[in-house]
Order: structure tokens, then C-alpha cells, then sequence
């Protein structure tokens, strides 16, 4: 027989649900939360482990699309971009 899990069906004071938490985590991520809300965040962080795995690995995905981002698109697509977006724009203003 295994010993239980500490993390399995915990429950947080007053009712906080880790929903709620998870939803905020990309706002924490990136500083987009007043600091009572960063504290709140903080604290269930410290006291839940599997928010915690959670948070780790959006923070992971987040810095790793962050170094993929600094590539630049070959003028030529660019172009090709430019031009589309611009046929586009014409054939809504033509409908209008």
C-alpha cells in the first residue's frame, strides 16, 4: 500500500479554488496583476505544488516562445504579406 499523496484533493482556506489561480497565472507571468493580486498568487504558489508544476511550465513555455520571436520574416514574405493585406482592405472598402 502507498502512503497518500499530500497534494491529492487539498483543499485551500476560505474556499479558493486552483481555477482560479491557474487563470491568473499568465496574468502574473506577465506583471499584469495589482500586488495584492502578485501576493495572493505568491502565496498559493508556495502552498500548492501542482499550481506550482503548473505555473513552472507556462513560465518555461513562455520563455521559449519569447527567444523564437526574435527572428525576423524574409523581406520577400513580407512583401507578399503586405500586398495580400492590402487586396484585402480594398475588396472591404469596394463591399462597403
Amino acid at each position: 500500500m502507498s502512503a497518500p499523496d499530500p497534494q491529492e484533493g487539498h483543499e485551500h482556506k476560505r474556499g479558493e479554488d486552483c481555477a482560479d489561480y491557474l487563470e491568473r497565472i499568465v496574468f502574473f507571468l506577465d506583471n499584469e496583476l495589482d500586488e495584492a493580486d502578485c501576493s495572493a498568487v505568491r502565496h498559493h504558489l508556495d502552498e500548492c505544488g501542482p499550481c506550482l508544476k503548473k505555473y513552472d511550465l507556462e513560465r518555461t513555455v513562455k520563455q521559449v516562445v519569447a527567444r523564437s520571436c526574435h527572428e525576423s520574416a524574409p523581406e520577400a514574405l513580407r512583401a507578399k504579406v503586405l500586398v495580400q493585406l492590402r487586396e484585402v482592405q480594398v475588396r472591404i472598402t469596394s463591399t462597403d
